[in-house]
């Protein structure tokens, strides 16, 4: 683009976003007015562009414009046979799935024995989002003792702000969402950024109360039939951390008991 006059504020002009999309002024000016008619999948494409958008957050405008696949109905929380059999194949690995809305569906015992005793835990309270940053902690303390509690909890806003655009109607999405705005201001504020994507965690420290630090590798894969993620936490073999892993298995859920 030519450099012009000098700008009084950073960032393209209306002219210049309307160039790069190649699509008229005017017809940008309306659209950004909402005057203008639903845009189609190759409007949006070319505004995605000139603003330089990830795939993320290209698609995020898809799905808010409803020229991407959308889900209309309420989010799953069944999980497939086969996962579950899975799960209980992986003695090594803290395994568990979570929803659209970060509840804990289904776990193996390491995870239980690494994290929480989510057995002894109504529905409600296995919910990842809720104990992020709702407690029972307190706001600012370490979520499960891990090393990243803050950019989790990034996470959660903006994988929350993705469920909401594909289940816009699903009471248990709306409802989790208005609870954490009224209920913490970390989340509201982080809520009000409209971020619509993060870096990966690739690895993470949990800080046990009985095995001490256990730093693991994260893996998350995407069950696409049910939008569910199947999380992993493993340890290289040799190191101490798989020897901690291996001595939560032989403790289990025992060892979060205060007795």
């Amino acid at each position: 683009m030519p450099s012009g006059s000098r700008r009084r504020t950073p960032g393209l002009r209306r002219e210049e976003i309307a160039v790069l999309a190649h699509i008229s002024t005017e017809y940008y000016v309306r659209l950004e007015q909402g005057r203008a008619p639903r845009p189609s999948g190759e409007v949006l494409a070319g505004i995605a562009g000139a603003l330089r958008l990830t795939d993320a957050e290209s698609d995020h405008l898809h799905v808010l414009a409803g020229t991407a696949p959308a889900r209309t109905g309420r989010h799953r929380r069944d999980v497939r046979s086969s996962i579950l059999a899975l799960l209980g194949r992986l003695p090594q690995t803290a395994a568990f799935v979570t929803s659209s809305t970060f509840e804990v569906l289904a776990w193996n015992d390491l995870a239980a024995a690494l994290m929480e005793d989510f057995a002894r835990l109504a529905p409600r309270d296995r919910n990842l989002a809720r104990r992020a940053f709702l407690g029972p902690a307190r706001p600012d303390a370490p979520l499960y003792g891990i090393s990243d509690a803050a950019e989790f909890r990034h996470h959660v806003v903006m994988e929350l702000r993705a469920t909401l655009a594909r289940y816009p109607a699903d009471p248990a999405v709306t409802g989790l969402i208005e609870e954490l705005r009224d209920g913490s201001p970390a989340f509201a504020r982080l809520w009000e950024r409209h971020d619509v994507q993060a870096a990966p965690t690739l690895t993470k420290t949990f800080r046990h109360p009985v095995v001490g630090e256990v730093t693991v590798d994260c893996d998350s894969l995407t069950l696409t039939d049910r939008d569910q993620h199947l999380v992993l936490y493993s340890a290289p073999e040799g190191s101490r951390s798989a020897e901690a892993l291996a001595l939560l298995n032989v403790l289990g859920t025992e060892s979060l008991n205060p007795s």
